[in-house]
């Protein structure tokens, strides 16, 4: 979407937009206007909408309130980006091809806000599409906006970074097994982090091999494709100051391997590379947003496969750390491959903390359906930072249990650990697991994101599908403990 800024209305313009609080229209909005807002019961609620028509400058032009609810709300942000997005939910498809957005009395840091939820609104992937009748295709490609304060372009230069990262995630999430794959992975985001200054690091299987990532490529042998790990590395902090690291787990595809999925439903697991995707996409927006920090994205990438090379129910792998798994269960491959990628960020970036994201267990949408990610941490402070930095950008966490006490329930009689703990406390015994393999005295904390990646109906600033959630987490992570 093509952002722009002007001190009056371009000639031709035919939508003007108003982003108002509640209970509060323009000043000098018509009485036509005002009057066919009351009637149609807008009050300016938090996305709430509403046009009309009027005649300004001797045309006749399209008139648009959104709502922003009270101004001096706790969610005046989330509801700044609501009014934003209720206009590109309005508009996407309308025929409508450019919004004017009025900038009335709000700050530059508003209008960013507001921008930023009609930019995530009005992402739509609609690559595999050919026959679409012109009615259903995106037609809103531009805003401007008028009258800005003086600093909004600078404002909105550092939100839209944040916005291409979104979005660059909810393209890797979208797209399907046979496009998107360890190796294909790799490549698009070469191509996206050229020119940003980032360094890409990738290692290939002979190179796992020979680092004794057994838990990792354990998970990827039963498929022809071959699996990787990328990290991309921005060094945009002090010099020698020790990275903050993020790991996700990359299954391009997940069958459940030998241990199978049922079929209904299993179309959906090509996000199962969701916690890499929110990795990969936040990376790219603290590059382009020249982020002071230190950070690392580390993403181990696999295709969960049974083929006849895969591993068995059964199975003894082992990991780079040294420590053997049994393999009860091939669908429960995300800890193994977060295992492997865990040690070697840990080994080859001595982070001072890390944190993994991963949609790595049904029973986490269980507990907490699709409204929070839980998170489990060995720290108080790491675990109260990602509360804080989830309530500000609005990626919801809530925090759960890790203890000795669930330990003992992913014990091995023939190995040093199982891979799953059985029907109790699934998601506290996957925490567990990766947590062995945590250097001690390194703050870690694991995110089960299972829950939010993907969407069934649209939300506040995403249609139906990939959500890019976590990139908004992680950005706001880094902003509140390493740029602060």
């Amino acid at each position: 979407m093509n952002i722009e800024f002007s001190r009056s209305r371009p000639e031709g313009l035919r939508l003007i937009a108003h982003v108002v609080d509640k209970s509060k229209f323009p000043s000098d909005l018509e009485a036509s206007l005002r009057e066919g807002a009351n009637a149609a019961r807008f009050k300016g609620r938090a996305g709430q909408c509403f046009d009309g028509f009027a005649e300004r400058d001797g045309t006749v032009v399209r008139v648009a309130l959104a709502g922003a609810g009270m101004p001096d709300g706790e969610n005046r942000t989330s509801n700044l980006e609501k009014a934003g997005a209720a206009l590109a939910a309005r508009y996407q498809a309308s025929g409508e091809q450019h919004i004017g957005l009025m900038a009335d009395d709000h700050s530059a840091d508003e209008i960013a806000r507001i921008l930023l939820g009609l930019r995530l609104r009005n992402w739509r992937w609609d690559s595999y599409h050919t026959r679409m009748k012109d009615e259903q295709k995106v037609s809103l490609q531009g805003v401007t906006v008028i009258g800005a304060p003086e600093g909004t372009e600078a404002a909105w230069a550092e939100t839209a970074a944040l916005a291409e990262g979104v979005e660059f995630t909810r393209e890797l999430i979208t797209e399907p097994a046979n496009i998107l794959y360890p190796v294909s992975f790799v490549e698009r985001c070469r191509d996206r982090f050229e020119g940003t200054g980032a360094e890409l690091i990738v290692l290939d299987e002979p190179e796992m091999e020979a680092l004794g990532m057994g838990a990792l490529l354990g998970v990827g042998q039963g498929s022809d494709r071959e699996s990787r790990i990328l990290a991309i590395r921005w060094n945009g902090g002090a010099k020698g100051e020790k990275p903050t690291a993020f790991v996700g787990k990359g299954v391009t595809f997940d069958t459940g391997g030998i241990s199978l999925k049922p079929g209904p439903g299993m179309e959906d697991m090509k996000w199962d590379m969701g916690g890499a995707g929110a990795v990969a996409g936040a990376m790219l927006a603290l590059a382009k947003r020249k982020a002071k920090a230190n950070v690392v994205g580390v993403m181990g990438l696999v295709e969960n496969m049974p083929g006849s090379k895969a591993q068995r129910p059964g199975d003894v792998v082992t990991s780079m750390s040294g420590q053997t798994i049994e393999v009860l269960n091939t669908d429960a491959e995300g800890r193994l491959v977060l295992a492997d990628a865990l040690h070697w960020t840990q080994q080859e970036f001595e982070p001072a903390r890390i944190v993994d994201f991963a949609t790595l267990t049904g029973a986490m949408i269980i507990a907490l359906g699709n409204d929070h990610a839980g998170i489990f941490a060995n720290d108080d402070k790491l675990a109260d930072d990602l509360l804080a930095a989830g309530k500000a950008s609005g990626d919801a966490v809530w925090r759960m249990p890790i203890g000795p006490a669930y330990d003992k329930l992913i014990d091995s009689p023939i190995a040093d650990m199982k891979n799953i703990g059985g029907k109790a406390a699934g998601s506290i015994t996957a925490a567990q697991f990766l947590k062995r393999f945590i250097v001690d005295g390194t703050p870690w904390a694991h995110c089960d994101i299972a829950g939010m990646v993907w969407a069934e109906k649209p939300g506040a600033t995403w249609g139906k599908g990939a959500t890019g959630y976590g990139v908004r987490l992680i950005d706001q992570l880094v902003r509140d403990t390493v740029e602060a």
